[in-house]
């Protein structure tokens, strides 16, 4: 499947790391319309659209918007530059990148948690989708999320994910008469950056030639097919959800190597 809209504009919030800069550089390198960067981090951000305007023929095109996705007031003042700025949003990807357990939270990391978990993809989807219903044509959006979120794990997504997939339900329910299809990809690590701060992950990467390398020696520890998906590999599978081809909605894509089984 690809992504064969005229002049589509995406949006990703968590644009600046992991998977969110993955898909940014794809679409950039695909699609010839709009791309709206969103994250808190605003130097990392300025640094990932620098790199793409670098690579495309029209720069202009690109927008970064360095906000926090829990803010609804500066959600506000974002839907109203994308309306002038853009008029639409055909594709979303809305990242929920924190976790907290049962057993070892409190209550401050409960409000932590929660807002970047829930509120956060609430928000996202409050602003997006009317911007979706605006251009007659409906879209996709796809919210990135742990694995953790279905499965019971006490250092896992803990309650904020698994209410997170039936909110996604909930706007997938919503959306469909607009058109407007809402997905989940529930994935494992993807790389090796969430583990480069352990000192046991740099001593065997050191022992192993190199960060990637000692990755994947865990990996083939880990899940039962021995390998997690690659953020490449989760790349494609979001670029096949939100196609205009794929008639899936309210669903999660489980993509981990299996990791939810054991």
């Amino acid at each position: 499947m690809d992504l064969d809209r005229l002049n589509a504009v995406a949006l990703i919030t968590g644009a600046a790391t992991g998977i969110g800069a993955a898909l940014a550089r794809d679409i950039a390198g695909r699609a010839e319309g709009g791309l709206i960067l969103v994250d808190s981090d605003e130097a990392a951000l300025a640094a990932l659209a620098d790199k793409i305007e670098a690579s495309t023929a029209a720069p202009e095109r690109i927008s970064t918007l360095a906000f926090d996705v829990s803010d609804p007031d500066r959600w506000a003042q974002a839907t109203e530059f994308v309306k002038a700025q853009y008029g639409r949003v055909d594709w979303a990807l809305v990242r929920s990148v924190e976790a907290a357990s049962a057993e070892e939270s409190d209550l401050v990391d409960w409000g932590r948690v929660m807002p970047t978990s829930l509120d956060g993809v609430l928000n996202s989807l409050r602003a997006v989708m009317p911007l979706m219903r605006s251009n007659f044509q409906g879209g996709a959006i796809v919210v990135s999320a742990p694995a953790a979120s279905i499965k019971l794990d006490k250092g896992g997504g803990f309650a904020p994910k698994a209410g997170l997939l039936h909110l996604i339900q909930t706007a997938a329910q919503q959306a469909a008469p607009h058109p407007i299809r809402v997905n989940a990809i529930a994935q494992g690590a993807g790389d090796a950056a969430p583990w480069n701060g352990l000192p046991l992950f740099q001593k065997l990467a050191q022992d192993a030639g190199g960060a990637r390398a000692a990755f994947e020696k865990i990996a083939a520890l880990a899940p039962p097919l021995g390998r997690y998906a690659a953020t490449d590999d989760i790349t494609k599978l979001i670029v096949m959800l939100l196609s205009d081809d794929n008639p899936m909605t309210g669903a999660t894509l489980v993509a981990e190597g299996g990791y939810t089984l054991s």
